[in-house]
């Protein structure tokens, strides 16, 4: 939540430092350790996350020319547990990675995913992204409860309605927005309701524009919602 100076970064094969903020994996899962400051009014965010994944999934897909994403567990628990402020729940969750050699911008202008958990403990995902290039790359998959990973043919693009800050969105088939959770001039988080792999869903979903992430205006935006700590 804070963008810091390599020095406040520490990495080995078990857990990531990042200032006063860790991630640490063991025998349970992954284990998120939380103490950050908000902005622009300053308050604490300081707890613990505890992800339980139900199966650690081996698939990693191109995305684009030196890009790849790995949906490391499709399917698993989260444990919320804050001290500042006073929250805590748990419920479905997913972990993934995306890794590159360049800039994201620079091979993408935008993409269009979700995930949605199937009855079988498996889930569904979709991702629709525009590549800088001009070509285009389609991807349906769907995870099984061990974390085994297989095509499915998504459904036709379905248009769903622009953001509050009129980012565009779509999904798939008879996808729907249930609420956005989070709306910003160049991303956008949401429930989505939609049938998929024959089944009526209940997912997350995200729309990215990395044109009007890559504008000057965003970029200079950027530093009032993601402070960049001077140590």
């Amino acid at each position: 939540m804070t963008e810091r100076r390599r020095g406040s970064v520490v990495r080995d094969v078990d857990s990531l430092v990042i200032g006063n903020s860790e991630l640490d994996w063991n025998r349970d899962g992954l284990t998120i350790s939380l103490d950050e400051t908000t902005v622009p009014w300053p308050s604490s965010i300081r707890g613990c996350l505890r992800l339980h994944p139900q199966a650690l999934a081996q698939h990693v897909e191109t995305l684009a020319p030196g890009h790849s994403w790995r949906p490391i567990a499709a399917s698993g628990r989260i444990e919320v547990l804050l001290e500042s402020p006073k929250l805590r729940w748990s419920g479905n969750a997913y972990f993934d990675s995306n890794s590159g050699d360049s800039p994201i911008e620079d091979v993408m202008r935008r993409w269009h995913w979700s995930r949605s958990p199937l009855r079988d403990g498996g889930a569904a995902l979709l991702y629709d992204i525009d590549r800088r290039d001009g070509s285009r790359h389609a991807l349906g998959l769907r995870f099984d409860r061990h974390g085994q990973a297989e095509p499915f043919e998504a459904p036709a693009v379905a248009p769903l309605p622009r953001s509050g800050w009129r980012v565009d969105r779509q999904s798939r088939g008879d996808a729907a927005i249930i609420e956005t959770l989070e709306d910003t001039p160049f991303y956008a988080r949401s429930t989505l309701a939609a049938t998929l792999c024959g089944e009526a869903t209940r997912g997350v979903h995200e729309s990215l524009d990395l044109d009007r992430f890559n504008s000057t205006i965003v970029q200079w935006m950027l530093p009032f919602r993601m402070p960049r700590a001077r140590h």
